[in-house]
């Protein structure tokens, strides 16, 4: 649906007369090419992919988001480097701001969608912007409303005014930078200015549901899931950082894809909250990652990617303009996607590190207490090369594998699953996607195929069999064999060939945990912080 001359925003405090609202793909296509801002054009890859390009922001800002300070939500809200507060003063000037920058405009874009697969859980959201980048981006990461849906579709319970082409003022109080983005819980409203970043408004409907979800017994939580192919009685979820692996181990053509990033679990049980997935393309190949390779086509958005002007392919190992190059899609482009995006309670829970010091094993297996220390520590390593400055492994932690989307203090989603887990008999593994024989320098990556074996043998029962080791330093039980792994990787300390050195690093790694959680001990019982491991005499 194109123009819609029966549909206005001026319930919404916009008069713009051109509103296209819920628009095809290949006419979003055609006002992309058009259109003419300070930031590279849009161009249409050889895939068909539209190419768009966001700006001098080419990542989230998380210093810069706020949540409005207010009476309803206030005495819930997690407040501090996370949250950060903003008067409610202030962020009516800024929704001015943005009004007035979006009634300038010459047209408008409207997507209306569903956020959350489950009919009992799911919101009506709006997005409002001029960029029809945004808008097919924002098409693509909703829930599509059938046309019957979206003649009845009625007005948003949330809506994100975009204006992002316009930056902010920091003589508004609390605003720090030519970038806020906020969070107004009471007005169910979310204002951008001053980034293109399509990202914010994906992330923005997520924290809306890690504030909602909570308050109803609903676990709200950053992971990819899957399903066996043989009905969905066998849902797995699979929690990680940034380049631990998540979105590749749960891409598994032997399984279902429910979704590969945000999900809720409710009693009866897991649902996907989008109806796209938004990958990462830093090096991606056909070979390695087939799935989302064949996603990108016609309707995909190709993010600030680097193309050959003639041919028009994509370079995806060219990151002269950021890193963090991505591709959003419908999520039925995924070829084995388990539509509607629901299943059953999980029976196993993976969490994913890539621990670059190399004392992690390859697999353990966690008891309650210790899955709530280490759902709430949420670690993972970055390698010596990725930032400025890092010259060795440095340990990096991310409460509930998510932090910059939490709302309510983590203590309370970490509840949320103890309970879950425990009612529902869940195993839950710690997988180590880094380093073996050695920290990062000296010891070697595992190889993807020994994980996604061990993430197979774990999903299927076979570790059940096995015989385990208890780890003497962060306590949880260790499979000395697994099917098509060798096992002398097992045992971390038997890969290392200096021993010394292996329980030196594991006693680094260690003292990083404890004083890190130390911000979370006040909110812990005694068994948790009984869970994190334990400093040696010698």
């Amino acid at each position: 649906m194109n123009k819609n001359n029966n549909f206005n925003l001026k319930t919404n405090g916009l008069v713009v007369e051109n509103v296209y609202r819920n628009s095809s793909p290949a006419f979003l296509y055609e006002m992309a090419l058009k259109e003419r801002t300070s930031t590279l054009s849009s161009k249409i890859a050889s895939t068909g992919a539209l190419i768009a390009y966001s700006g001098c922001k080419t990542g989230r800002s998380p210093n810069d988001k706020r949540i409005v300070e207010e009476e309803t939500s206030k005495d819930n809200i997690w407040w501090g480097k996370v949250n950060i507060p903003l008067a409610e003063e202030a962020y009516e000037a800024n929704l001015e701001i943005a009004l007035n920058f979006l009634n300038s405009r010459e047209h408008l874009f409207v997507i209306d969608g569903f956020a959350g697969w489950s009919p009992k859980q799911r919101i009506k959201c709006r997005v409002i912007s001029p960029r029809p980048y945004h808008a097919l981006f924002m098409r693509n990461m909703l829930i599509r409303p059938t046309a019957e849906e979206l003649e009845n579709f009625g007005e948003p319970e949330w809506i994100i005014y975009n204006a992002g082409q316009c930056p902010a003022i920091t003589h508004v109080p609390g605003i720090t930078s030519p970038v806020s983005v906020d969070l107004n819980i009471k007005k169910k409203e979310f204002v951008i200015l001053g980034t293109e970043y399509a990202g914010c408004m994906k992330k923005g409907i997520f924290t809306v549901l890690n504030y909602l979800l909570p308050l109803n017994n609903i676990l709200s939580m950053h992971c990819s899931a899957n399903a066996g192919k043989n009905g969905d009685e066998d849902t797995a979820l699979f929690f990680g950082l940034s380049g631990t692996g998540k979105t590749t181990l749960s891409a598994d053509s032997n399984r279902q894809l429910i979704g590969d990033d945000e999900h809720g679990w409710d009693d009866e049980g897991i649902f996907n909250f989008e109806g796209g997935c938004y990958a990462k393309t830093v090096k991606l190949s056909q070979e390695q990652e087939p799935e989302i390779w064949n996603a990108i086509r016609f309707g995909s958005v190709l993010e600030n990617v680097v193309y050959d002007s003639e041919s028009h392919e994509v370079d995806y190992n060219d990151i002269s303009i950021t890193e963090n190059t991505r591709v959003a899609y419908p999520i039925e482009y995924i070829s084995n996607a388990k539509i509607p995006c629901i299943g059953k309670h999980p029976k196993n829970i993976i969490f994913l590190t890539c621990d670059a010091y190399g004392v992690f094993p390859p697999i353990s297996k966690l008891n309650p207490a210790q899955a709530m220390y280490h759902f709430i520590s949420g670690y993972t390593a970055k390698v010596a090369g990725t930032e400025v400055g890092i010259t060795e492994p440095e340990a990096t932690f991310s409460a509930c594998f998510g932090a910059a989307f939490l709302v309510w203090h983590p203590i309370k989603y970490a509840e949320l699953l103890k309970e879950k887990m425990q009612k529902h008999n869940v195993n839950v593994w710690l997988i180590n996607t880094g380093w073996f024989g050695g920290s990062y320098g000296v010891g070697k990556r595992f190889p993807i195929k020994y994980t996604r074996a061990i993430v197979n043998a774990a999903l299927s029962g076979e570790l059940n069999s096995v015989e385990y080791q208890n780890d003497e330093i962060f306590g949880f039980q260790v499979p000395k064999t697994c099917p098509n792994v060798p096992t002398e990787l097992m045992i971390p300390e038997n890969a290392w060939a200096d021993k010394k050195a292996y329980k030196q690093t594991a006693q680094k790694l260690t003292k990083s945990f404890i004083q890190n959680f130390e911000k979370y001990k006040d909110q812990s019982s005694a068994e948790v912080i009984a869970a994190q491991p334990k400093v040696q005499s010698n």
